[in-house]
């Protein structure tokens, strides 16, 4: 139980304000509060990655800034109304990534691969053209479900290039994004439990994460491509 260390209403509070005042004169005036906020966050983020390094190995920590790039955007509002935090797994053999974002009633939780290159995912694909079997079994496990729901993530509206679009794995194949992501209300991320909460979900993702570090780094022979 990590009750020590938790996410307090204040957070929300100022976000909320935020998004009402989303405008640089009204940021600057209250930027020592914001201050405060974001260095509790990044205690909590920096607390939560050294948990998760008890059940994985994690090499880098990212915590998004709170200033948007606005230049491709229609929206021009300066500031992002919300904390995030990404988590890079350490070594070659180790893929996938972890996300979590705290945001007043749109708080979550990601895992799985966002954008994957052209060789991977090529990869990925004729894994399960070959062989789907043992990634449903991961995904479509009850108690993984239980957490993690179902697999999200842009998809083709027919099949990819080369393949098959009458394959039985095509819902699969169709996939350029292989992602989970797992919800919370206000009142979750408030709780005393919450960074366990969250330790403990991105702990069960494991399985899927080893199934998917297997084929990033084997050939269709299943032999390995790393030292």
């Amino acid at each position: 139980m990590e009750s020590d260390i938790k996410i307090t209403k204040e957070v929300f509070q100022f976000f909320k304000k935020l998004a009402q005042n989303n405008n640089r004169e009204w940021f600057t005036e209250h930027k020592a509060v914001f201050k405060i906020h974001e260095a509790q966050m990044k205690t909590f983020f920096g607390r939560l990655m050294e948990v998760m390094n008890k059940h994985d190995q994690l090499e880098k920590m990212k915590m998004f800034r709170i200033y948007r790039d606005v230049r491709f955007s229609k929206d021009k509002t300066p500031y992002k109304t919300h904390f995030a935090v990404s988590f890079a797994r350490a070594g070659a053999s180790r893929r996938g990534g972890y996300y979590l974002c705290i945001r007043p009633g749109e708080s979550f939780m990601a895992a799985g691969f966002w954008d994957p290159n052209k060789e991977d995912l090529f990869r990925i694909r004729k894994e399960l053209e070959m062989d789907a079997e043992p990634m449903r079994s991961i995904i479509n496990d009850k108690d993984f479900k239980a957490v993690w729901g179902t697999m999200e993530g842009e998809t083709l509206k027919t099949a990819p290039k080369g393949f098959d679009k009458e394959d039985p794995n095509i819902d699969l194949i169709r996939h350029k994004q292989f992602i989970f992501t797992r919800h919370f209300g206000d009142e979750e991320v408030l709780s005393e439990d919450f960074l366990e909460t969250v330790n403990t979900s991105f702990k069960a993702i494991r399985p899927y994460f080893d199934f998917m570090g297997m084929v990033l780094t084997t050939n269709l022979n299943g032999e390995s491509l790393i030292d």
